[in-house]
């Protein structure tokens, strides 16, 4: 039996309707993509992988803002 993991088949829908040219989006598509983005991170967000981005970006953040000063 094949099972299909929900956030890999989000991550394909996304780079999918992100690779249409934007004049040839509705108000709707960019809608129903924010939706689709929203889902596919609070599915990322409490596995390792989540984790590991949001270290990443704490880090990129924290270097930047330290750079700044």
């Amino acid at each position: 039996m094949l099972t299909i993991n929900v956030a890999v088949l989000l991550a394909v829908v996304v780079f999918l309707r992100l690779r249409r040219r934007t004049e040839a989006r509705s108000r709707f598509d960019e809608k129903m993509t924010v939706v689709i983005v929203l889902a596919l991170g609070i599915l990322l967000a409490p596995t390792p992988v989540g984790q590991g981005v949001l270290n990443f970006l704490g880090q990129v953040a924290s270097g930047v803002t330290q750079a700044s000063r």
